[in-house]
């Protein structure tokens, strides 16, 4: 008996390669970030790339060169990103400090999360909106706090520079334990006696302090030295 036509329509359907591929997503600036992004939180920044995402993105060179320059480009894009995700103050003169700190350590998360990123921060002129708008906002808390316009602005370059090179050393350092060839970089218990036990006629302060200068978990050292840098954003330099 012959099959109904209705039947064989529905069979057909069912074979193998007879559905027709689901279209792919088309590739924007927002794809692009988020797959460099990927890259980097899995991999770390010395792993981004153009192929690498290209290849997070099942895609050529071609189609992502048709929406960014180059990896310069791509370097501003994610800072970019980064920085539209930070909450900002209004700035409050009686709690300045406060607010820079908070703005700062935010950025510090970020950049920890995807390690080496503040490599890009460091290269990249800020001309993103976004990022011009953290760099507003810093100033602005500055600038209420009382200081003065031409050592807020270099202050906020100051902040800035030491955030990014905190992070990074913590990313290599983080890198270097999980690399095989690296297994001669000490502990901190092992530097503490290395420390201790130097000669005492060459290294009298360093022996008799090893515990100071090992001293500071977590991020104690961070706002330490955020802390040492505001206290004399409000004196008049000389």
């Amino acid at each position: 008996m012959a099959q109904d036509p209705r039947a064989r329509r529905a069979a057909r359907h069912l074979q193998p390669g007879a559905a027709p591929a689901p279209r792919r997503a088309p590739l924007t600036v927002d794809r692009i970030v988020d797959a460099a992004l990927r890259v980097v939180e899995t991999q770390g920044y010395d792993a981004l790339t153009i192929r690498a995402i290209t290849g997070e993105l099942g895609t050529s060179p071609s189609s992502l060169y048709a929406h960014v320059v180059n990896k310069a480009d791509i370097d501003d894009l994610i800072i970019g990103r980064l920085s539209s995700e930070l909450v900002l103050p209004e700035p409050d003169p009686d709690r300045w400090r406060d607010q820079i700190l908070q703005v700062y350590a935010q950025i510090r998360d970020q950049y920890l999360r995807y390690p080496g990123i503040s490599r890009a921060a460091l290269a990249t002129v800020p001309t993103n909106l976004e990022t011009l708008r953290v760099s507003e906002a810093i100033l602005a808390i500055l600038l209420a706090g009382g200081v003065e316009p031409q050592t807020a602005a270099w202050a906020l370059d100051a902040l800035s520079l030491y955030v990014a090179a905190y992070t990074l050393e913590i990313s290599l350092v983080q890198a270097r334990k999980t690399d095989q060839d690296q297994e001669w970089v000490l502990s901190g218990d092992e530097l503490l006696h290395r420390l201790g036990t130097l000669p005492a006629d060459r290294f009298p302060h360093t022996r008799r302090h090893a515990a100071e200068l090992t001293s500071g978990s977590g991020h104690r050292r961070f706002e330490f030295t955020l802390n040492l840098m505001l206290d004399g954003l409000t004196r008049r330099p000389s």
